[in-house]
């Protein structure tokens, strides 16, 4: 691309080469004939479609920023799936993916919680909309988030970031912005990649194939292409696995008696991985593997009740970072029906599996008889003794199987259309249908019923040791027990207890769009563009589970560790019939010029949009969109935009169906830590949350081979959707301050009341809850600078990214301001946000065959929590960097051919630890580390790219 367009352009090209590049900007809405060749394209590159607008055709003219992502730029310096690669742009923040914590439950993450998610601003994944050639994609998360590693990466040429509001264009959920893949329409000829990897510690090996292929046919008038890609990378299995991990976490309650305090090697004090005896004459003792006892060692106390540092105290080890494991495929045929008219079809489909392991099987004081067989003798005689029939226990079964989930998502999506042209109008027709299957196993589920079974051995008297529930029935399948001593438990009796379970849900999305835009009329100053558009969906979503929150138990004949109240699984998915929201919407978009050739006026652009949305389900809304491009000259340009954009409740917000999570959060009036049950509800009543956003920014190109661009935004959301959880330490302490009166009281269950401090009245279950109540503000500045030069007589780029994000506003009425920019920890899941994120780019060419690529990122210092009015000993988190290289080597060869190796984090640096204040007693479950941190450490990949 000419370096004029370069220094011009609204759009943030990450061309990380140095070399000229033509490419078409943005939504890429077809023309009437297919694009032009790329000898041809660089005639035609000031002509471009840019995302965010469809009367917009040059990218010079955009009031909105653009960033425009190179794909094949951007995995090169940052290889993996394409949205690791994105996660190199400072305007991502806070977005999840295999590393980011994942959830052994599946429930965190809207079934996959490993799933890559797109988080712009972090604000939320689901306030960034995520569209394919400007086409919706059917969610494939039942929380309405797309995975977007379900796009077919082959095929990808560039993703076109608009960072602003966009509803006013595209419709719900671009209240961030949106993210735009732009698939190559012509392809020709044969291209194959070729990526393995590993980490300096030999886990995480990841391997990836891909081939493309594309061809004109009849006479030119048509073509077809097709594209195939495999990659699968093997993740890391535990968090011990790191060893500066060290089951991190937060211990104390933030007051000035007892302040949080950020900590490692913390155990479960009451609990160990070979039973603990927690009652009676055998208190305070462990068993060892062989069943023998020995005093229970405890390490130092912290300010959590039930959490220490070190001794003998058992803890979790939840799988670090998720592996995958993709098949992607796509296919596409153009033709024109004639000069002025042009159709296609396409299909692409994805096939992803993501596994992650959380809990072991716990027992909390579970009811033991004293006459059980696996007990060693002289136990049951000191039993007997003191006159005692049953004892408890605690147990975390670490060397046990841990609970997890394999995560299968199948996703294929067709869209068809016509565009053409109408002497000075395009128009365009499409239809898109897609559906996202999403298969959830739940690995080794706790079946309660089953393990209080397990737990109850006794002796046939024939030397045989059963469960007393074979002794009345014969056919029962139960396999004993044995729990005293870590791998004491048989294979048989934990299959027994912990059986895979089962949940599907089925999203299917039709969309039918059609639009036409041009040329109205002239004025004095150019040309004035209008653009008319309509939009009809559907979306609709149903789910099936084999564990349900409505299976209890079958206590009869079980005497203990089972009540009428106890659930059946301890993981649970609730099955949802079919349910479905249509929409309907129109837009009008304009772009108006004022002023042209003028001394302080080179040229002034206005633009504007509004759009009429109607939902079946939440009600009726306006938005809209307004924007300035102001050119002063060949050097200096200004823009602007202000919009109104919402984001509507998902039919999960909307319908599904209460689902039952177990958590061991700490309950503040009592100071336990009981296991309890999470019932998580949806709201019918939820209605749209509307966001405002400003962006102001200027590009400055004094000289050909140096610009910078700056833009300042503010985005405020209100009436937003906001998860109340009775078991965050905000609302537990709002409601116990009121007495009970608190609306937030009604969010735990507990059965003395709200002000008896005693432990009697632990809680007994929390309450999960969405409503329209909270309001999201952000503000802060993006920065770009790019130079271009030599050095030694060879070529030379550098490029440099920043984003500066000093707040992001959480209010919620009788709560506590949060604000999580700076923090790296915070609740519902939220993700660290520093304040600033840099990405540099150095690139150097020292011959014809040989290129090197630096790319540095890094972010500065942050608190652990947003909340001010929590005390810390030091919740101060250092600053962390990561420098990555890739040297590339192009042989002298007919075939475009090249090889490269890549090492990420050159200098094995290490994140700092930490934790979510709420997350209670659960060591070495999740956290440990900032999600907007990498625990992977040194990695290494060669890889091969050729064209044929």
């Amino acid at each position: 691309m000419k370096s004029t367009l370069l220094s011009h352009a609204s759009i943030a090209a990450l061309l990380w080469t140095g070399t000229a590049h033509a490419q078409n900007t943005a939504q890429d809405a077809a023309p009437a004939t297919r694009p032009a060749p790329p000898q041809a394209a660089e005639a035609s590159a000031q002509d471009i479609i840019v995302t965010g607008s469809r009367v917009i055709s040059n990218g010079n003219n955009s009031p909105t920023p653009v960033t425009v992502v190179s794909t094949e730029q951007a995995q090169k310096v940052q290889p993996g799936t394409l949205a690791d690669s994105l996660q190199i742009l400072p305007v991502f923040s806070g977005s999840r993916g295999s590393g980011s914590n994942p959830s052994s439950t599946g429930s965190v993450g809207g079934g996959n919680g490993s799933a890559n998610q797109l988080n712009l601003r972090n604000i939320g994944p689901e306030k960034t909309l995520v569209l394919m050639d400007g086409k919706r994609i059917p969610p494939t998360l039942n929380s309405g988030i797309v995975d977007v590693d379900s796009i077919p990466q082959m095929m990808v040429k560039r993703v076109d970031v608009v960072t602003g509001g966009a509803s006013a264009v595209y419709g719900s959920d671009a209240v961030a912005g949106v993210v735009n893949y732009i698939i190559d329409h012509d392809l020709q000829g044969l291209k194959v990649e070729g990526e393995t990897g590993i980490s300096q510690r030999g886990d995480a090996a990841k391997y990836r194939l891909g081939a493309a292929w594309g061809t004109d046919l009849f006479g030119g008038r048509g073509h077809f292409e097709i594209s195939y890609e495999y990659q699968k990378e093997s993740g890391i299995d535990r968090r011990s696995d790191r060893s500066w991990m060290r089951q991190a976490g937060v211990t104390g309650s933030g007051t000035e008696a007892n302040p949080y305090v950020n900590q490692k090697d913390l155990r479960q004090s009451g609990y160990s991985a070979g039973g603990l005896i927690t009652s009676g004459v055998l208190a305070g003792q462990t068993f060892n593997a062989d069943g023998s006892l020995r005093d229970f060692q405890h390490g130092t106390a912290t300010g959590t009740s039930g959490v220490e540092v070190g001794g003998d105290g058992a803890y979790y080890d939840s799988t670090l970072m998720a592996p995958l494991e993709f098949n992607q495929f796509f296919g596409r045929f153009d033709y024109d029906v004639s000069d002025d008219v042009h159709a296609y079809v396409q299909v692409g489909g994805n096939f992803k599996t993501n596994t992650a392991y959380g809990d072991n099987l716990t027992m909390q004081n579970f009811t033991i008889r004293s006459d059980n067989p696996y007990l060693s003798q002289q136990y049951r005689d000191q039993l007997a003794g003191a006159g005692e029939s049953t004892f408890k226990l605690s147990e975390i079964m670490q060397g046990g199987p841990r609970l997890g989930a394999t995560t299968r998502t199948e996703q294929v999506n067709m869209s068809a259309g016509l565009n053409g042209k109408l002497g000075d109008f395009r128009w365009t027709a499409d239809y898109v249908h897609g559906q996202s299957i999403l298969k959830n196993t739940q690995l080794n589920n706790v079946n309660r019923q089953h393990l209080a079974e397990a737990l109850d051995a006794v002796s046939d008297g024939a030397g045989n040791v059963v469960c007393r529930v074979a002794l009345t029935d014969p056919g029962s399948a139960c396999a004993p027990l044995n729990p005293f001593g870590e791998g004491a438990a048989s294979a048989e009796s934990l299959a027994y207890v912990q059986q895979d379970t089962h949940y599907r849900a089925k999203t299917v999305l039709d969309d039918a769009t059609a639009s036409i835009s041009g040329r109205l009329f002239d004025t004095w100053a150019g040309p004035v563009n209008v653009a008319l558009s309509g939009e009809w969906r559907k979306l609709s979503f149903r789910s099936s589970s084999d564990a349900g929150p409505e299976d209890y138990a079958d206590c009869a004949g079980i005497t203990y560790n089972c009540t009428a109240t106890t659930l059946l699984w301890q993981n649970t998915f609730a099955a949802s019939p079919r349910i479905s929201n249509t929409v309907w919407e129109g837009a009008v978009e304009a772009s108006v010029p004022l002023l042209a050739d003028l001394p302080f006026a080179q040229s002034f652009d206005l633009s504007g949009a509004a759009r009429y949305t109607s939902y079946q389900t939440s009600g009726r809304y306006w938005t809209w969109k307004v924007g300035f491009d102001w050119h002063v000259n060949d050097a200096l340009r200004f823009r602007g935009t202000r919009s109104r954009d919402i984001r509507a409740p998902t039919l999960n917000d909307l319908f599904a169906p209460t689902y039952v999570s177990v958590v061991r959060s700490t309950d503040r009036l009592t100071g336990t830590a009981p296991q309890v049950s999470v019932y998580n509800q949806s709201n019918p009543d939820l209605k749209a949350e509307v966001g405002n956003t400003l962006t102001v920014g200027l590009v400055w190109n004094p000289a050909p081979a140096f610009s910078i661009a700056v833009d300042y935004y503010k985005i405020k959301v209100t009436n937003a959707i906001t998860q109340l959880q009775g078991n965050d330490p905000q609302i537990q302490d709002l409601c116990y301050a009121s007495g009970g009166t608190s609306a937030y009281c009604d969010l735990q269950v507990r059965p003395n009341g709200y002000t008896d401090p005693s432990s009697t009245n632990s809680v007994t279950s929390w309450v999960s809850r969405s409503i329209n109540l909270s309001e999201v503000s952000t503000e802060g500045v993006d920065v770009e600078a790019n130079f271009r030069s030599s050095l030694l007589d060879r070529p030379f780029s550098l490029r440099l990214l920043g984003a500066y994000q000093p707040h992001i506003y959480y209010k919620q009425p009788g709560v506590e301001t949060r604000d999580q920019a700076g923090a790296a920890f915070g609740p519902l899941g939220a993700a660290a946000a520093p304040t600033v994120r840099l990405t540099g780019i150095v690139h150097f060419e020292p011959s014809d065959h040989v290129s090197i690529d630096i790319l540095e990122r890094w972010r500065n210092a942050m608190t652990l929590s947003g909340y001010d009015s929590e005390i810390w000993v030091d919740d101060h988190l250092k600053a962390f960097a990561t420098t990555n290289v890739t040297v590339t080597f192009k042989p002298e060869s007919t075939y475009n051919a090249e090889f490269y190796l890549n090492v990420q984090n050159l200098f094995d640096a290490k994140p700092p630890t930490g934790g979510f204040t709420g997350n209670g007693t659960r060591a070495g479950f999740r956290d440990g580390y900032p999600v907007s941190d990498s625990p992977l450490g040194r990695f290494f990949t060669a890889g091969v790219r050729a064209k044929f």
